[in-house]
């Protein structure tokens, strides 16, 4: 017999993580990726302990801890510095099992990509839905002008997804969140500091460390969309945040122009009404992009990749069946998270001083009550563990470093 072939469209982290845990079930896979490379957009991303297990069930979860920094102390501060929050690392993993793992996006990319055989991944090669197949009868793709039968599509081509645009021609896409995000990797500043996020008036920043000795550091701001600045977005950080506290003027002024990342944060506003239509799935930003706020849409892509590929391995049951359970397997769990992703970024936008000190105040009330309520917003979230046999242990088990101690 035949081995069942799927077509991955995009070679991000849920096209790559998707193509290796069905290559890991025995299925041909040819991921199909529009760059001429695998070099990430992106810069830092924070593995969760759901996302963590998710790996697990790949044998990539102790790999990236080996190369993470692990979010220790730290917390949530003003623009002058006072601190509103302090993070409970012990407390965060009793609670989830796990603590943050924080690693450069091609690190992850790079441990991924070893998993999928040579020449699986094309690059440079554009990919365009031309059947979504349906019972029977095969999908098809036509990458680079040739036309590729396929058992199974896996549309992990992002928040513009244009498969999501021929599954549901019907859904207004993504929508603008209300804010615009900047990203910076540079070298640690010569000064002591811990991890921090920083809220202001419409605007918030946030400073992690990486293994390698840099930082991966982050801002946002409530601006209108398509914006840009005249002079440069590094001159935009500086007007923005460069009367913060340290180090982020610091971080801000060791960065090239060249290196500052911004995009405008768009997310599915509407959600979709299924993940899947006959043999072709939606993984990741494609089928439920949502703000980064809660720091879930990599980790929910980890999740959905191994969710879609248990459905899929066993061949027990008919692919278009196989897709109908993951989408009711998924479906209301990333739809919940991220509308909390944008309940969280509301938070973040407000500008009005009388609300910004009410939402302080709050913060700072809950903190002092305890790190057990600060940690409720992730409670049903970073607790998350695969399905299959190792929902209690077994090859789906978390590793037993998931607390943090491999980094």
């Amino acid at each position: 017999m035949n081995e069942p072939h799927a077509v991955v469209i995009g070679a991000g982290i849920g096209g790559l993580t998707a193509a290796a845990a069905l290559h890991r079930a025995g299925w041909r896979v040819t991921v199909a990726e529009r760059a001429a490379s695998l070099e990430p957009v992106g810069a830092g991303l924070a593995v969760a302990p759901n996302g963590q297990r998710a790996l697990d069930t790949l044998g990539l979860g102790d790999p990236v801890r080996d190369q993470a920094a692990w979010q220790g102390s730290g917390g949530l501060r003003t623009p002058g510095g006072r601190w509103l929050a302090r993070t409970d690392t012990s407390a965060a993993a009793e609670r989830f099992g796990g603590s943050i793992a924080m690693v450069h996006r091609a690190t992850l990319i790079d441990l991924l990509a070893a998993q999928i055989p040579q020449g699986a991944v094309q690059l440079g090669v554009t990919a365009n839905l031309i059947d979504p197949g349906a019972g029977d009868r095969q999908a098809a793709v036509e990458l680079g002008g040739e036309r590729v039968a396929a058992d199974l599509v896996v549309a992990a081509d992002g928040v513009n997804s244009a498969v999501r645009a021929r599954l549901f021609p019907d859904h207004p896409g993504p929508a603008y969140a209300g804010f615009t995000a900047w990203r910076i990797v540079v070298p640690a500043p010569d000064m002591p500091f811990v991890p921090h996020e920083t809220w202001g008036r419409g605007e918030m920043w946030g400073s992690q460390p990486l293994k390698d000795g840099r930082v991966y550091a982050y801002g946002t701001a409530g601006v209108p969309e398509g914006g840009r600045s005249p002079d440069g977005e590094k001159q935009e950080l500086l007007r923005r945040f460069g009367s913060w506290h340290a180090p982020i003027p610091q971080l801000i002024a060791a960065a090239r122009e060249d290196e500052v990342l911004r995009n405008d944060v768009r997310h599915l506003r509407t959600p979709l009404a299924a993940y899947h239509r006959g043999r072709t799935a939606l993984i990741g930003d494609a089928a439920h992009a949502m703000p980064p706020s809660l720091g879930q849409g990599g980790n929910q892509a980890l999740e959905d990749a191994v969710v879609l590929a248990h459905h899929i391995a066993t061949g027990a049951t008919p692919v278009p069946d196989a897709l109908a359970a993951y989408t009711r397997d998924r479906l209301p769990r990333t739809q919940q998270i991220a509308r909390r992703s944008a309940q969280a970024g509301r938070a973040t936008t407000l500008r009005a001083a009388p609300a910004v000190t009410v939402r302080n105040a709050l913060i700072a009330a809950v903190a002092r009550l305890g790190p057990g309520l600060m940690l409720r917003s992730m409670d049903g979230i970073a607790d998350w563990r695969p399905p299959g046999p190792g929902a209690g242990g077994g090859p789906y088990a978390a590793s037993s470093r998931s607390d943090g101690t491999g980094g």
